[in-house]
């Protein structure tokens, strides 16, 4: 599907945004600031005392009382964590602060994705138990272990609940509950990722111990420390970027830039060929998070958690060399199921017979993969996509990735209403979400899932629009505009990088590598050249015969053997005949 390009609007509202702003900014960087909400000057400071305070979370006191008397008494504590990059970076980050804090009995358990699922489920618990701790805080679940929770308290365990997935109709009988998204939380933050809601609660621990002089005679943890465990899992887990989670990874960013990172990040970034010092927030998302990801997709996430715990640097270059490994077999997978994807997509001959809401299935799919092939359909068909793979005999688990405007937890809960027993478990956020049936209701939860897609979305829905922040001319394509760009970040999601279109003359095109295109382009009535490269072209089609192309693009700033250039990173290409 070939996506239009659309440019935002810049109305009377826009206009008094901008105003706002510091004249002393070309106007195209008020521009994309008031576009994505920054309407004053104080809005622009990401500075760590503007980060929201930790006092508005509903339970936080009660959790940090269980945690800070652990922690004097000596207690066990057992964290529980999740197997992706936000579940790994909120583990290691709350082990690495309790034994900070002093607290010697500190474990960890993560569930294995094939073998017992997400979150505590009831048989985790079983083996929580065996390690008799007697404190258990989940990371990034636990809002709906209603059952596995209820094993803990019945053997006399605490439980704290660190979680940012929506509440189901029932929670569990936690000790407490820190969940941003739990009804009666006042924390302005809705859009935390769990590493985030981990740090806080460390953060409230820190403060009562500190308040009980505990640290009188042992240094005082600086939890900034962790900051850059922090904007990783916010940039990977794409949560909405609020002004909160920009302070946040724009901290963490700059930790890393100065060489502050643990060993295991630096490890990390070595091995997908980072440099620290220029390291931009998208950077996270694609060099380091699939990476981690990989453990849990592909093996076991206990070995991305080793990583971003290692304190030697020997260490932790040995467990990244093994997590690269690990993301370059999950690459192969997910090739091959791409393929196969592809094969049934082709079943449809006529696009007009394509469900809107898109269930696919297959045996062999490997089921750490799904989520990431969900992923790349939904970019292919721009339509709400679930992947399913074989869970077990008789179950088929799914992972779902939705477009804007299709809420997937709340479609999944009216499934679920509608046609009671239908769904075994699910759970999720509105764009991504997880779910486990029997694989003879397959048929009928497409026919569900395809209904609720037609209920809440209008074919105007189905049409893919890529926004654009407008045209440069020749003078804002430069190194310097880029620089400027990059330092109002960082970006994500709902505060998107800066994107532009734009039609150029071709000087130079040639494929490199597999399927990727390498230009050089004038803006049209120029002499001035840019280099451009455009990534997963079809060769088929490219490079073309025709003069001109159109080009949706970010100003990228190249850095090769220590000399700097501009290049334009384009992600929508077409070409322009002309007369």
């Amino acid at each position: 599907m070939i996506p239009s390009i659309k440019r935002r609007n810049i109305g009377p509202d826009l206009n008094q945004k901008m105003a706002a702003l510091p004249d002393t900014l070309p106007a195209v960087i008020r521009q994309i600031l008031a576009s994505r909400g920054v309407a004053s000057e104080s809005d622009m400071n990401l500075e760590m005392g503007n980060l929201l305070s930790y006092t508005d979370l509903k339970d936080i006191a009660l959790g940090a009382d269980i945690i800070e008397q652990a922690v004097i008494s000596g207690q066990s504590v057992l964290v529980v964590g999740d197997f992706d990059a936000d579940g790994a970076t909120a583990t290691a980050l709350t082990c690495l602060a309790l034994r900070a804090f002093g607290l010697e009995q500190v474990d960890y358990l993560v569930p294995d994705r094939f073998t017992l699922g997400y979150g505590l489920s009831a048989a985790l618990a079983d083996i929580a138990i065996t390690k008799k701790p007697d404190v258990v805080i989940t990371v990034d679940n636990g809002i709906s272990s209603v059952e596995g929770i209820a094993i803990l308290q019945a053997a006399g365990v605490r439980v704290v609940v660190t979680d940012h997935h929506l509440p189901g109709a029932t929670l569990p009988n936690a000790d407490a509950i820190i969940n941003p998204n739990q009804a009666g939380c006042d924390f302005p933050s809705k859009a935390a990722c769990g590493c985030a809601v981990a740090f806080y609660l460390m953060a409230a621990v820190r403060a009562k111990l500190l308040a009980q002089g505990w640290f009188a005679a042992r240094s005082v943890p600086n939890l900034a420390e962790y900051l850059d465990l922090v904007a990783l899992a916010t940039v990977a887990d794409v949560v909405p970027f609020d002004r909160n989670n920009r302070i946040l990874v724009h901290q963490g960013l700059l930790r890393i830039r100065a060489g502050q990172a643990r060993p295991g990040i630096n490890a990390l970034l070595a091995v997908a060929g980072k440099a620290a010092p220029h390291l931009v927030g998208s950077d996270l998302g694609f060099a380091i998070g699939p990476r981690l990801n990989a453990a849990g997709r592909m093996e076991d996430m206990s070995l991305g958690i080793a990583c971003l715990m290692a304190e030697s640097e020997e260490e932790a270059q040995i467990l990244a060399k093994q997590l690269d490994n690990l993301n370059k077999e999950r690459r192969f997978v997910e090739q091959s199921m791409q393929e196969q994807a592809k094969t049934l997509l082709d079943n449809f001959t006529d696009p007009a017979t394509l469900p809107w809401g898109l269930c696919l299935f297959d045996a062999d799919w490997h089921e750490g993969v799904i989520g990431i092939l969900a992923s790349r359909i939904k970019d292919r068909t721009h339509r709400p996509v679930i992947a399913f793979a074989a869970s077990g005999d008789t179950e088929i688990k799914g992972s779902a990735r939705s477009i804007n405007g299709f809420h997937l937890r709340d479609a999944l809960d009216l499934i679920a209403t509608r046609h009671p027993g239908m769904l075994n478990r699910f759970g999720g956020h509105a764009m991504a979400a997880g779910l486990t049936i029997d694989r003879g209701d397959l048929m009928a939860f497409q026919s569900a899932f395809d209904q609720v897609v037609r209920e809440q979305l209008t074919a105007d829905d189905l049409q893919a629009v890529m926004w654009s922040d407008g045209q440069l001319d020749g003078s804002e394509l430069s190194l310097d505009m880029a620089d400027q760009l990059q330092r109002i970040g960082p970006f994500g999601h709902h505060f998107p990088a800066p994107t532009f279109d734009g039609t150029f003359d071709i000087v130079d095109q040639r494929i490199v590598g597999q399927n990727h295109l390498k230009l050089v382009l004038s803006p049209i009535g120029t002499n001035q050249h840019i280099d451009a490269i455009v990534f997963n072209i079809d060769p088929a089609e490219w490079p073309t015969p025709h003069p001109q192309v159109c080009l949706r693009y970010q100003l990228d700033i190249n850095r090769f053997r220590g000399n700097t250039s501009l290049q334009l990173m384009g992600d929508c290409l077409t070409a322009v005949a002309t007369a």
